[in-house]
């Protein structure tokens, strides 16, 4: 049986004097376990190498510390958040009868999160009898695409689906 850890989200990482709890599993700068170590050896061990310890896995018994350079660990971990951010798929939905100022409002939309750095998808709905008509759908999207100002590819090709059209694009 697993046990259950709660996450935490924003919780900030304990770092030297901070960590309350001891004695601690020690890890190096190599990813090395160095076994269970007290906590005022554990710094003391972090010191002499210049680094800090930091509390990795608080809610484990020991909690997991770890020998690193904090600065250059939360640096890491922020490149990590904005490589994801790349990732997320930012959606637009339009119909077949959507007006002009509308479609404008959609596009500038479309335009931020293209700055941004967001993949966005744009979702043509089409209602009851107006599936009939994809011909339609296809020449509106097309339309759409064409009034966005910024550079974009177009990752996954205009596509049907069954409520409508869809096209994934992302800044070039």
């Amino acid at each position: 049986m697993r046990p259950y850890f709660k996450k935490i989200k924003n919780k900030k990482l304990r770092v030297n004097d901070e960590i309350r709890i001891s004695p601690v599993r020690l890890i190096d700068e190599n990813g090395k376990n160095l076994g269970i170590i007290p906590l005022n050896k554990a710094i003391d061990i972090a010191k002499e190498k210049g680094l800090d310890l930091v509390e990795i896995a608080p809610h484990i018994k020991p909690p997991v510390c770890r020998i690193i350079n904090y600065g250059k660990y939360l640096y890491q971990q922020s490149k990590k958040t904005k490589s994801t951010k790349k990732d997320i798929v930012k959606g637009i939905r339009i119909g077949l009868r959507t007006a002009s100022h509308d479609l404008n409002t959609k596009v500038k939309q479309a335009e931020k999160f293209l700055k941004k750095g967001y993949k966005v998808k744009i979702e043509l709905r089409l209602r009851g009898r107006e599936r009939i008509h994809k011909d339609l759908a296809y020449e509106k999207l097309k339309e759409f695409l064409s009034f966005i100002s910024i550079d974009y590819i177009i990752q996954q090709e205009v596509k049907s689906q069954p409520f409508g059209v869809n096209v994934i694009i992302m800044k070039k």
